[in-house]
């Protein structure tokens, strides 16, 4: 017995021995290499992604002489969001080298696959002379570009941003944050697949945060919302390594101002202009404090007319203007003028012009000639020289320790109020959860679980809405008389902050039951089929 157990002993260990660790097998490295075009020497763009997702990995690119892998200079780390990137200068021109990026995760060294490039020798620009950088290519001799988000990506395709700058964009604003989780979640996901690639081709990148507006009205809880979704921005741009020397600032796209909806879709809500000025002036100025670059603004007109106060202070930040229709190429077209009077908002001049810095004058640009997935393209064109835009990206920030996303941040749920009547009436809960310090969190939603030995014959229907950051209300129908025990759970499946919840038990007495009167069959009346791209540009 002694030497069959000391045999299992050994044949146990030599197991042990060559079982791989778990989390090493499973991480994945990738690797794109680009030459970048440049206005003065031969650059080589290397990034990738690490999967899953670690911040603080070493990354370092090896090249392949003779049959040998050789470790190269280059190297840096991953991004909380697990991407990496590095621009180099290369030596050797005319010729064909083999690449690949290697790293070490819990012990382990990984590679990513090979790469195979021939770096060419690039035209020779004139650095005093910004144009020949940029290449005026957009209509009315203007910078041109595009902006993106998962609309871009039928299927998860990928974008050729090659292409894209072959055909003459400069620029792209990329979607990289929203107020509402799952389109937040989207978000992310489509920025980590276009950041680094669009650089690499040699497009200069932006980003925007897409709001939602809360339901609230005091001044106390308009900036408490605005500060979360700030915070959230500063979270997604820490995430990928903060601003680099090819960015464009964050852009507030703010544009929709109904705060409440009914189940059929109808806004049964609007925020007061004092409402949505305040909140966009708290939201602008600390991404501006914590950033040190100035934010853009991006909506268009006739909402900065008829849902903004005039304020000196939006007027500091530059405005990206949505106005379709017009031609770019035609010298007598400005955006943002009425057929007849004036606009007047926070951007408007003394003889009616909008002060205008981006003009998205477009969302019906041709997409497959710009190497985009699908049909549809938005198109912008900046109004400056190619010094101005230049300036405009001036500005860097890199995120400390203290500006990562949180991991499971600890919660604190508390129960506002709960209603409960009859069977006909809804149950509702109305919930609010906040971080360590009691600011509202930022990402999350809250449901009713049923205890175990209570959970109802037929599932009901639960319901949330979002009146402001870390406060909801929840909604209950379907449920049969009786007594109800269970739990208001707060999840974040980007486990930024923690799980936490609250008992709560409830009681439904038997409502009315409604009389069921047959609804006679009427056959929908067809809309008409509407053009969306009807009169607009397509480039």
């Amino acid at each position: 017995m002694k030497i069959r157990a000391g045999l299992t002993a050994i044949l146990l260990g030599f197991l042990t021995i060559g079982v791989p660790n778990t989390q090493a097998s499973m991480a994945q490295l990738s690797l794109t290499v680009r030459q970048t075009p440049s206005s003065s020497e031969a650059l080589l763009t290397f990034y990738g992604t690490m999967k899953p997702a670690r911040a603080g990995t070493a990354v370092t690119i090896q090249i392949r002489n003779s049959g040998v892998w050789e470790k190269t200079r280059f190297s840096t780390k991953t991004t909380k969001a697990g991407t990496w990137k590095i621009v180099a200068l290369a030596t050797a021109l005319e010729s064909r080298v083999v690449y690949r990026a290697s790293a070490n995760a819990s012990g382990n060294n990984i590679y990513s696959p090979m790469r195979t490039i021939t770096i060419k020798q690039m035209a020779e620009f004139s650095e005093s002379d910004p144009a020949m950088v940029f290449g005026l290519y957009g209509p009315g001799g203007r910078i041109h570009g595009a902006d993106i988000s998962r609309w871009q990506h039928p299927n998860d395709q990928a974008i050729d941003f090659v292409k894209m700058y072959d055909a003459g964009i400069r620029f792209v604003m990329i979607k990289a944050s929203d107020t509402r989780d799952e389109s937040d979640a989207l978000a992310l996901k489509y920025l980590v697949m276009d950041h680094s690639a669009a650089q690499a081709a040699g497009i200069y990148t932006g980003f925007y945060h897409y709001t939602t507006l809360p339901d609230v009205e005091d001044a106390d809880s308009i900036i408490r919302d605005a500060t979360a979704q700030a915070q959230k921005v500063i979270w997604r741009l820490a995430s990928i390594g903060g601003y680099t020397e090819r960015d464009l600032p964050y852009a507030l796209d703010l544009e929709n101002k109904c705060v409440r909806v009914s189940s059929t879709g109808a806004c049964l809500k609007y925020a007061s202009r004092n409402a949505v000025t305040l909140w966009a002036t708290t939201f602008l100025a600390l991404l501006k404090e914590k950033t040190g670059k100035t934010p853009i603004m991006y909506s268009y007109s006739s909402f900065l007319e008829g849902s903004m106060n005039r304020s000196v202070e939006l007027a500091q930040y530059p405005l990206w203007l949505a106005h379709y229709a017009i031609d770019p190429a035609n010298p007598v077209n400005q955006p943002g003028l009425k057929s007849s009077g004036c606009y007047v908002h926070s951007w408007t001049s003394a003889n009616c012009d909008s002060q205008w810095t981006m003009w998205q004058y477009s969302s019906c640009g041709i997409a497959p000639k710009y190497g985009v997935p699908g049909s549809r393209l938005d198109l912008n064109v900046f109004r400056g020289t190619p010094q101005a835009f230049l300036d405009l990206i001036q500005g860097s920030w890199t995120p400390t320790p203290v500006d990562l996303l949180p991991f499971n941040e600890p919660t604190f749920m508390t129960l506002l109020g709960q209603t409960s009547t009859t069977t006909n009436k809804p149950v509702s809960f109305n919930v609010t959860v906040v971080r360590p310090d009691l600011t509202p969190v930022v990402t999350g939603s809250v449901k009713l679980v049923f205890d175990p030995l209570n959970v109802p014959i037929e599932r009901p229907k639960q319901s949330v809405v979002r009146a402001t950051s870390g406060v909801w209300t929840l909604s209950v129908k379907g449920l049969a008389a009786g007594t109800y025990v269970g739990r208001i759970v707060f999840e974040d499946i980007t486990q930024t902050h923690a799980k936490s919840w609250l008992p709560v038990t409830f009681t439904l007495e038997q409502g009315a039951i409604p009389t069921i009167t047959p609804t006679p069959t009427v056959k929908p009346t067809p809309k008409p089929s509407v053009d969306g791209c009807r009169n607009q540009i397509k480039n």
